[in-house]
């Protein structure tokens, strides 16, 4: 028996990302934000098979749910199965009884997926060996590909009569790529296109057994997925979407929402973790679409970055849907624990290898590991000397998921009709989570002679502020103005508002994490990564915030409303109106011309940009005071088809 030495540096990114939680802070706004994660958090967990009570009903709701899970990972429609234009680079031969061909593939054209088939020496076309699909975990390897860490479980399963394919990941393959794109390379638009590099590597893992069903030794309704760590996880992406997947044995590869967020495990963990969660889903949803296919659920009893807390609820909700299909002396889904923490044990491939041998071959008897002498990772490379010039592995964050095409309409007609599907999708995948309605509002108390403050509860927990100014001389009296603040601003109204307003009366309002509601996020971001698993960013709760002021606003006066923003803010002016049809006119001064610069909202981007969005407000009165020469001609189009009065200024 072996274990395998030095294997701690598979959790070294992980364990460098735990290391750098922040301490809790003890702010009044870092309490608000982390009790609001919390508290959502264990609410959307505790959603899971709600109204499900048999097996009838969770099969008549499965259907929608796989479709949900793959928009969610980008990967709704699925792409293209283009040519995988695989290539056999090299073998070797081994005398203990086993070959290794290095390979590639491209999972989509140029997107370069680079592995190692382990196959029995003498195998053969024709014998339809069961086949084993292992994706990796963060085991840096240089350029000799993470694949080459994991070497010993190729090993073993192509020593006992299975064909095993190990691929690396984008980030630690041969072509080294990005999985830390938010809180490392500040790549936040990740999240407003909707992209994940969990996706990506699903559907290499979904490309990769289309390539093992391609080849002539292996039995295509035989195939099984497995992985720890990051590759735990990716066995549970691959399992969820490709019921080709007979068996699935993800090994501390998931937490639920409740320590993710509610605990900050988050911290420890990269990009390829997760998707974001448009549908609000309780996490353990993604493990339940494995069902009723075997799974065995490993983990181990100290592994702080998949605590063994959630590791048991997760467990109790599988059992529970399980139960549906099985009794306990016929299990198709179990969990094996093994002591000590983040590691790649013998004890649990043992598991893994009998769990296999068990559902694929039929077999329930206890297995060995025999030690076998380790292959130099450079013979295994599939690429052994240059890589290829066109790749795009190191930039497939910018066409993975498709942005929205945005053909703009050429009549009024046109106008109305694609007005109403583009704001249908923004409620859909984009604004999901905002409330259409808010319960229990009541006036402000606002008085047009002096200045009134106070705050405002605009989701449980979370608590803004706001103050009105008087009325001033305005031109109109029967206007008052929303001033959605940016972050760096506060109700101290700042230089440039008082030149917009001309003394009309105004309702000042701070958002969430906006003057003295801001809260602590160093790196890794805790709370940024964090609300995406909750379906919202925090420009999201910011508009809701101004959502539930506008309400309120409406039933404090009888004036006009008008709406005004600066940078960012202006955008999020802007989403308020297009939510809240009763808002008259919009101001956005210097307003960012994309969403990659912000703000940014969940999937924004696979709807519209901030010039089509600013667009659909017509043909209500629009300002726009901007330096950017052309930013905005989109926006300037459908006005001139919509009508409308847009002016066009020079920001202040």
């Amino acid at each position: 028996m072996k274990t395998l030495i030095g294997f701690g540096v598979l959790i070294s990114i992980a364990s460098a990302l735990f290391a750098a939680q922040p301490a809790v802070t003890n702010t009044p706004a870092d309490f608000m934000i982390q009790n609001f994660l919390k508290t959502e958090s264990a609410r959307l967990d505790a959603q899971f098979l709600e109204d499900v009570t048999n097996r009838a009903q969770w099969e008549a709701r499965r259907g929608e749910l796989r479709q949900q899970y793959l928009e969610m990972l980008g990967l709704w429609p699925l792409p293209e199965r283009t040519p995988l234009e695989a290539k056999v680079t090299g073998a070797i031969e081994r005398e203990e009884g086993f070959r290794v061909e290095k390979l590639h593939f491209q999972s989509r054209p140029k997107l370069y997926v680079t592995g190692n088939l382990y196959l029995p020496r003498d195998a053969k076309a024709g014998d339809k060996l069961p086949a084993v699909l292992y994706v990796c975990g963060h085991s840096g390897r240089g350029r000799d590909g993470n694949k080459t860490a994991f070497q010993h479980h190729g090993m073993w399963f192509a020593t006992h009569g299975y064909a095993c394919l190990l691929i690396d990941t984008l980030q630690l393959g041969e072509i080294a790529a990005i999985h830390h794109g938010t809180y490392r390379e500040n790549r936040w638009w990740w999240q407003a296109r909707g992209y994940t590099p969990a996706a990506v590597e699903c559907w290499n893992g979904i490309r990769a057994i289309d390539y093992l069903q391609s080849r002539p030794e292996v039995d295509s309704e035989r195939i099984a997925v497995t992985g720890i760590s990051g590759g735990g996880a990716a066995t549970f992406w691959i399992a969820a979407a490709d019921e080709r997947v007979k068996v699935a044995v993800p090994v501390s590869g998931m937490s639920d929402l409740e320590d993710y967020v509610g605990e900050k495990v988050v911290n420890g963990h990269c990009d390829c973790m997760f998707m974001i969660n448009t549908f609000q889903w309780p996490w353990t949803d993604i493990a339940a679409l494995i069902a009723p296919r075997p799974m065995l659920f490993e983990n181990s009893g100290h592994d702080t970055i998949f605590p063994m807390n959630s590791n048991d609820r997760i467990r109790a909700r599988l059992e529970k849907l399980y139960g549906f299909y099985t009794n306990r002396t016929d299990r198709l889904f179990d969990i094996g624990v093994m002591p000590g923490g983040h590691d790649d044990k013998v004890e649990l491939r043992l598991m893994a290898y009998r769990w296999m041998n068990r559902f694929l071959k039929g077999e329930d008897k206890p297995v060995t590991e025999p030690e076998l002498p380790k292959i130099e990772g450079k013979l295994l490379r599939a690429f052994p000397d240059e890589l290829p010039s066109d790749e795009i592995n190191t930039k497939i964050d910018e066409s993975f998921v498709p942005l929205a095409a945005n053909e703009l309409p050429k009549t009024r007609e046109e106008f109305a009709s694609w007005r109403t599907e583009k704001l249908a999708e923004l409620r859909r995948i984009v604004f999901r989570g905002v409330p259409e309605k808010f319960e229990g509002t009541r006036p402000f108390t606002l008085n047009e002679r002096t200045t009134t403050s106070g705050t405002l509860r605009t989701e449980p927990r979370i608590l803004i502020q706001w103050k009105s100014l008087p009325d001033e001389g305005a031109t109109d009296p029967q206007v008052i103005w929303l001033v959605v603040l940016g972050e760096d601003e506060s109700l101290q109204a700042p230089p440039w508002l008082m030149h917009a307003l001309r003394g009309a009366p105004a309702l000042l309002v701070a958002p969430r994490h906006t003057g003295d509601t801001r809260w602590n996020d160093p790196a890794p971001y805790y709370i940024r990564r964090s609300l995406p698993l909750l379906g919202s960013t925090v420009d999201t709760g910011r508009l809701t915030d101004v959502l539930a002021a506008a309400k309120q606003l409406f039933s404090s006066t009888r004036k006009k409303v008008n709406i005004i923003g600066r940078g960012q803010a202006g955008v999020i002016a802007a989403y308020a109106a297009l939510l809240e049809p009763r808002i008259n006119e919009v101001v956005a001064i210097d307003p960012p011309a994309s969403h990659r610069d912000g703000p940014i909202f969940l999937n924004v981007l696979r709807v519209v940009d901030v010039p089509e969005a600013l667009g659909m407000l017509a043909p209500r009165p629009l300002t726009i005071a901007t330096s950017q020469s052309g930013a905005f001609d989109r926006a300037q189009s459908i006005y001139r088809v919509a009508g409308g009065n847009l002016k066009m200024e020079p920001a202040p």
